[in-house]
């Protein structure tokens, strides 16, 4: 591919700070390549709902379907009621577009502090297979009669044999270039029916992958296994909901949760690329976000969507040069290092490239 058509959503909070810096570092990387970068900015989010009323327009839908790939910022604005950009935007992107595979890679770098003493970045090196389009999340079903002491609410979770099966195929594969282990995680001892498909499933797939050793937690233990076993896991597979828990849950082993990109992918590797953080209010126009994470997801885009991997592994260089240099933004701040924020970071990965 010689061009490569971005949709580029920044959203809200610190999402139009790393988003900038994640452009700056692709533009860089693609410049020396022969890449020409054509992007197309949509104003998704909480402005955009504020001021009209709309979330995600079936015409900007039409348009996003015919892009190579979505950057994504955050979405998410205090002005806004819990839940509306999530089910309004989030959600049907993942669906519309059939994201059904979402990889959340966790990497400890090299000199960057972990919560979790003796561990080192050999002990830290995963990634997350979550489901990304069914589970709960569907919002197929459920009932809520509230109003009462006595109040009720239910909530469906949706598992189909299709959905699980492609999820659990993609992780064996995954694991067959990594270091060959795939564990699924769920709750097969109280989820009875959905746990029984996903371990039918699992077993069935991995018949076919005599090399792949393979294991089983519940979701419980999994959450205590990340924190005192982290070298345990390679490739770990799950639901839609337990992995956006878990990958939470993984990315304080790498110091912050600026420092974990993502991707959902369909199946022709297609997606959209982002940070796992949200769109940290708090924060926001300080200039103190960490950029890393976005920057990692371009690595990602390039290598999935483009099938460039050496681009990718030039970020993913830079990024390590950066860090050994000692820079580090105020997240990932410890002892001895220097501080620096969002803008200068991503200067430093364009001058490390």
């Amino acid at each position: 591919m010689t061009q490569l058509n971005l949709a580029v959503i920044a959203g809200d909070g610190i999402g139009t700070e790393v988003v900038a810096e994640g452009l700056k570092v692709l533009e860089a990387v693609s410049a020396s390549a022969g890449l020409t970068i054509s992007t197309t900015d949509y104003d998704l989010g909480a402005r955009r709902y504020n001021a009209t009323g709309e979330t995600l327009p079936a015409s900007v839908l039409a348009e996003l379907r015919g892009q190579d790939a979505i950057l994504l910022g955050a979405i998410g604005d205090p002005s806004v009621p819990p839940g509306v950009l999530e089910r309004g935007v989030l959600l049907p992107l993942r669906f519309e577009l059939d994201h059904h595979v979402n990889l959340r890679p966790v990497k400890l770098f090299p000199g960057v502090s972990t919560p979790l003493a003796g561990k080192t970045p050999a002990d830290i090196d995963m990634v997350v297979c979550r489901e990304g389009t069914e589970g709960p999340y569907v919002g197929s079903g459920g009932t809520l009669r509230g109003g009462t002491a006595h109040e009720v609410a239910t909530e469906e979770s949706l598992n189909t044999r299709f959905g699980v099966e492609r999820i659990v195929r993609d992780a064996f594969a995954r694991a067959e270039g990594r270091r060959g282990k795939v564990t699924l995680v769920h709750k097969t001892n109280v989820l009875v029916h959905a746990g029984s498909l996903w371990q039918r499933t699992f077993t069935e797939v991995a018949a076919e992958h005599p090399a792949v050793s393979t294991d089983y937690c519940h979701v419980d233990a999994a959450s205590m296994f990340f924190l005192t076993q982290p070298e345990r896991f390679d490739v770990v597979v799950t639901d839609n909901l337990f992995g956006d828990m878990l990958s939470d849950v993984a990315a304080m082993l790498t110091g912050s949760l600026g420092m974990l990109p993502s991707a959902s992918l369909d199946e022709r590797g297609k997606g959209m690329y982002e940070p796992i953080h949200g769109s940290a209010p708090d924060i926001a126009g300080k200039g103190v976000a960490n950029p890393l994470a976005t920057i990692l997801s371009v690595a990602m885009m390039l290598r999935y969507s483009l099938s460039e991997p050496a681009m990718a592994d030039r970020i993913q260089d830079a990024v390590d040069k950066v860090l050994d240099r000692g820079l580090r933004t105020p997240d990932i701040m410890s002892e001895g290092m220097t501080e620096v924020n969002c803008e200068a970071m991503g200067d430093a990965v364009v001058a490390a490239l």
